[in-house]
């Protein structure tokens, strides 16, 4: 809007610059001659433009006879006699030319005001005025663009950017991959980036858009995209009391009283009811704590298998009882570009039916790379199966080895 503005008020100066000059000065008496010796000079010019036109065709002889007959009585209107000014009447220009001055910009607001839209100079409403298609085709030209100069590191975070808007999360995050080191050395860029990883990733924080985000932290650690999926992957890991931290510092960035603080005081303050809750069962004579029965460790993908699975396939892993319902005891959702990708099982995550890992002898883990993004397993599955688990093992090693006829 700024840049808009500026670029008005220089129109207006030299609108006032163009106009006031002729106004300010004081008529000279040479002036009407100098006019007519001016006219006579076009007049002759166009006569021979149009024997030229003549002579080469392009002008009929009867076209030609009425465009001469009327220069000519346009040069005699020219060439009468004009009445002199009298000098005394000088100020009367001055005048007209103060006038101007304050007229021309006042009519050129009030104009704006009355016919212009404000609104329209805010980049969100211009942007919003734009078609699909149209956002397409600017995408599209920014694409060929990139093509011929890979290492633009701007132009793929505008591309990226775009996609976001687009809502085409997997081309965002790999535009943004690569920027380079404009994005590595940026807070908010990190953050971003974290964020439509994640979204392709069907909204998981675990994994690389963890590490993203505190990349971002520790660059910045009051960036605030960075601050609120912060406290996202810690609630995701059952972590309240470090989510409620993470947010209370976003809090402090924002309005207070506003919709989004509202919101953001509302999560803070069931993370912390949580978290004591959790605190609360770790007294002795209390419930099972939410580290008991705790299993962990890593999963990998084999090498043979690689070929077969593509970054954004769909990967769960999940504890299930051995001797029990085949209902999962807890679980957790990511894709092969986290691999390999660190899990923790606990009774704090358990699902529904109320049954923990604590209350099993043992328990199996398997993680399954779901070809058509469902939970259950279907042919062609890649997955792997961890047997006879006890409660509280950690350090666990999980191979995904197997097809799913």
């Amino acid at each position: 809007m700024t840049g808009f503005i500026i670029v008005a008020a220089l129109l207006v100066v030299a609108v006032i610059a163009l106009l006031l000059p002729p106004l300010w000065r004081a008529p000279r008496a040479s002036g009407a001659a100098d006019r007519r010796e001016a006219n006579l000079a076009i007049f002759r010019d166009q006569i021979s433009e149009l024997e030229r036109e003549r002579h080469d065709g392009l002008l009929a002889e009867a076209d030609f006879v009425s465009a001469r007959n009327e220069l000519q009585r346009r040069l005699l209107d020219e060439v009468q006699p004009a009445t002199t000014t009298p000098a005394g009447n000088d100020s009367g220009g001055r005048k007209t030319a103060l006038a101007l001055l304050v007229i021309i910009p006042l009519a050129a607001a009030a104009g704006y005001t009355l016919l212009g839209s404000p609104r329209a100079l805010d980049p969100l409403q211009r942007q919003a005025r734009l078609a699909p298609q149209q956002i397409a085709e600017m995408v599209a030209g920014l694409v060929e663009k990139l093509r011929k100069n890979p290492d633009d590191s701007q132009g793929w975070v505008m591309l990226a950017r775009s996609y976001k808007v687009m809502e085409r999360f997997p081309e965002a995050a790999e535009a943004y991959s690569r920027a380079g080191t404009l994005v590595d050395q940026d807070a908010a860029l990190l953050a971003d980036y974290a964020d439509v990883l994640s979204r392709s990733h069907g909204g998981s924080l675990q994994g690389k858009p963890s590490e993203l985000v505190e990349r971002a932290l520790s660059i910045d650690p009051d960036e605030p995209q960075a601050l609120l999926l912060a406290g996202a992957a810690a609630s995701d890991r059952q972590q309240f009391a470090a989510a409620a931290t993470y947010w209370a510092r976003l809090l402090a960035q924002l309005e207070p009283g506003s919709e989004e603080a509202r919101a953001l005081e509302a999560a803070i303050a069931k993370a912390r009811e949580i978290a004591a809750a959790q605190a609360a069962g770790d007294k002795p004579g209390t419930k099972p704590t939410a580290g008991a029965g705790a299993v962990s460790g890593e999963v990998t993908l084999s090498g043979k298998l690689a070929g077969q699975a593509k970054p954004n396939d769909i990967l769960f892993v999940f504890a299930r009882a051995e001797d029990g319902p085949r209902m999962p005891l807890a679980a957790m959702r990511a894709t092969v570009a986290d691999l390999p990708l660190r899990f923790r099982f606990d009774d704090s995550m358990a699902l529904g039916g109320g049954r923990k890992i604590s209350d099993f002898r043992t328990v199996s883990v398997e993680a399954r790379i779901a070809k058509a993004g469902m939970a259950q397993s279907s042919s062609g599955d890649l997955f792997g199966t961890l047997k006879g688990v006890k409660p509280g093992s950690q350090n666990l090693r999980l191979l995904i080895d197997q097809v799913q006829p």
